[in-house]
């Protein structure tokens, strides 16, 4: 099969360009840039408005998107078994204010904490130092217990970065550049704005003038919000995201980050938090990324792992423009014009010694259940769709999406060695509609 292009067709570019301007028009902003990742590459870039330069290598304050950097950095400490996730911040920190909260609370913003830290509003302010913020923040104005429900705080993510600081023996941002940066390449991300860059600002809503926003260093608050990027550089960001990194973070830890951990109710569950990520209902199915907002400036960055897609979209405004809702847009647009190819398929070179047994027709009481070996892993499908899906982890066959996931498939055997029946978790699928001779078949109406 031949590759995906690396560019759009013009209807398509057309398209893209009709959002892109519409964001700019209906949002009242300065300008708009925003670009499509598809496998890895950027096929489309284009910007409406007073751009100052290249439009994919002119810098925006892209706001929250930082946070998924501090989680990254996070995520690498627990790799290295240097930090667990459910250890409270104080092991790192002491007896600071909301450090009785767990790393894992702190990362998907159910510890309960306070939106914004006390004092003057610090996206407008130029910081101070950790101990000032924790000075100031002894832990008593909580919105909530811990895991009482999800609410998002800026000021966790002052508790993430210095712990990061902390354990790495060096600034958040040094190692956000050793160890994420410079190994992804993004030499045009920076704490502070460099080279050609937009200017923040806000709209005045009735003379339409424009309104110059401040630009502050935020300091022990910069793990939540400080950081400057251009369109190229959260493209490569995309990749990572979409495959992960040897050197930074690999597929496996990233899928931890996207399972979901907290979210709300309100928009009909339509939103999830992972560890650091936010996660949008929308594309092939979720779309994990992040928003981001600072005074001046807006920016979104978000892939979809099954479509093999990513957007970013960045914004020189202190409101107008919805970024998220105009993020997912545009990877809709790509989809309903120049859809995504499925992976090839190809034949498997062998079958893993643990399936063998396995394949073929099952039955979970009346209701047939067909394992294949597909692409490495088993599959379980009933009416051709698939039900739930298996892996070889450690010798065993161990459920990784589904109902199962997570539990062990046993092979019973009958005394002379021939197969008996499985027993999933006590599910237990036999050759034979509710074979005789076996514990209890199952059966029912779903297989969920």
């Amino acid at each position: 099969m031949s590759p995906e292009p690396t560019t759009v067709t013009d209807l398509t570019a057309h398209r893209l360009r009709w959002r892109v301007a519409t964001a700019q028009a209906d949002g009242l902003v300065p300008s708009v840039v925003a670009g499509i990742v598809r496998d890895g590459e950027l096929v489309w870039s284009d910007g409406v408005g007073a751009v100052p330069g290249p439009v994919t290598d002119t810098q925006y304050k892209i706001g929250s998107i930082t946070k998924t950097f501090t989680a990254v950095l996070i995520l690498q400490l627990v790799g290295e078994g240097l930090l667990s996730l459910d250890a409270p911040a104080s092991s790192v920190l002491g007896d600071v204010g909301y450090a009785d909260r767990s790393v894992r609370q702190l990362l998907a913003h159910s510890g309960g904490l306070q939106a914004e830290p006390a004092g003057d509003w610090w996206e407008r302010s130029e910081g101070g130092s950790f101990e000032s913020l924790a000075a100031a923040n002894d832990g008593s104005s909580a919105a909530y217990a811990p895991d009482r429900q999800f609410h998002y705080s800026n000021l966790g993510f002052g508790l993430l970065g210095e712990i990061v600081s902390r354990l790495r023996g060096q600034t958040w941002w040094e190692a956000t550049s050793d160890r994420i940066l410079i190994p992804l390449g993004m030499r045009r991300t920076s704490y502070q704005a460099t080279g050609v860059h937009a200017e923040g600002w806000s709209v005045h809503p009735y003379a339409q003038t424009l309104i110059p926003e401040p630009l502050p260093d935020t300091a022990a608050m910069a793990p939540a919000g400080q950081v400057w990027s251009t369109l190229a550089d959260l493209a490569t960001y995309c990749r990572f995201l979409l495959e992960g990194h040897d050197d930074v973070l690999g597929a496996d830890a990233l899928a931890l980050a996207f399972t979901p951990q907290s979210g709300e109710e309100h928009p009909g569950l339509a939103y999830a938090h992972g560890l650091g990520f936010q996660i949008f209902r929308g594309g092939s199915g979720t779309l994990v990324g992040h928003s981001g907002s600072m005074p001046g400036f807006h920016a979104i960055c978000l892939v979809d792992r099954r479509r093999r897609t990513g957007v970013v979209g960045l914004v020189n405004g202190t409101t107008g423009v919805p970024v998220a809702t105009f993020g997912a847009g545009l990877l809709e647009e790509l989809e309903l014009w120049e859809p995504s190819l499925p992976m090839p398929w190809v034949p498997n070179e062998s079958v893993p010694p643990e399936f063998v047994d396995i394949l073929g027709l099952w039955h979970w009481g009346a209701r047939p259940v067909v394992f294949a070996c597909e692409g490495g892993d088993l599959v379980a499908r009933s009416g051709g769709v698939e039900a739930w899906r298996f892996g070889v982890v450690a010798g065993r066959v161990v459920g990784t999406r589904g109902y199962h996931s997570g539990e062990p498939l046993h092979v019973v055997r009958r005394s002379d060695g021939a197969v008996s029946h499985l027993d999933v978790g006590t599910f237990i699928l036999t050759r034979e509609p509710y074979e005789a001779g076996t514990p209890i078949p199952g059966g029912g109406p779903d297989l969920e």
